[in-house]
């Protein structure tokens, strides 16, 4: 497939067997008709980013939870970015993922991270997303793949965001 948009996905898991969740995520992905599996980066053990809830016992669960596998794949595909979106929400549900708060765990995670050089902002769908730029376990997977792929919403390549960045929690290759 020569044709089509190169697009960029962000994978993450924390239960279960998140190593296997992401591989098999990416399995599923690539098994997609109009979705061509150009590139994949390494697995990275994360630590996971603590959102701040309103409820003390969330925040306690929050705080608790397993680290992250997290990878990024590189994509050519002829599907709308909309229905991309729905063939990632399928891929999660099949895998049982259970959408309840935000930064709770989960067992396979799947975003659109950059789909050529478009903005996309609806409300189903915002690529990139708006703290992409800002995290370390979303950028440290992307920059091994396409460092040189620019952010349309900063013109700054991937790798000059990587270097800005003041996230400072653990993002490490991880041993298979």
């Amino acid at each position: 497939m020569q044709d089509g948009v190169l697009a960029y996905v962000g994978i993450g898991s924390n239960l279960g067997d998140p190593l296997q969740n992401c591989k098999d995520a990416i399995r599923h992905l690539s098994g997609i008709s109009g979705v061509k599996l150009e590139r994949t980066s390494s697995f990275y053990k994360t630590e996971p980013v603590i959102v701040s809830a309103q409820d003390g016992g969330r925040k306690r669960e929050l705080e608790m939870q397993q680290w992250f596998i997290n990878a990024a794949v590189e994509i050519r595909t002829i599907l709308s970015a909309p229905n991309l979106l729905g063939f990632l929400q399928h891929i999660e549900s099949e895998m049982g993922r259970v959408r309840t708060y935000a930064g709770a765990p989960r067992f396979i995670d799947l975003d659109l991270l950059l789909y050529g050089q478009e903005i996309i902002e609806t409300e189903d769908l915002v690529v990139p997303p708006p703290q992409m730029h800002a995290r370390r376990f979303v950028l440290e997977p992307l920059c091994e793949i396409a460092s040189y792929a620019i952010h349309p919403v900063f013109g700054l390549s991937l790798r000059g965001l990587k270097e800005r960045l003041n996230d400072q929690k653990v993002v490490e290759r991880y041993a298979q």
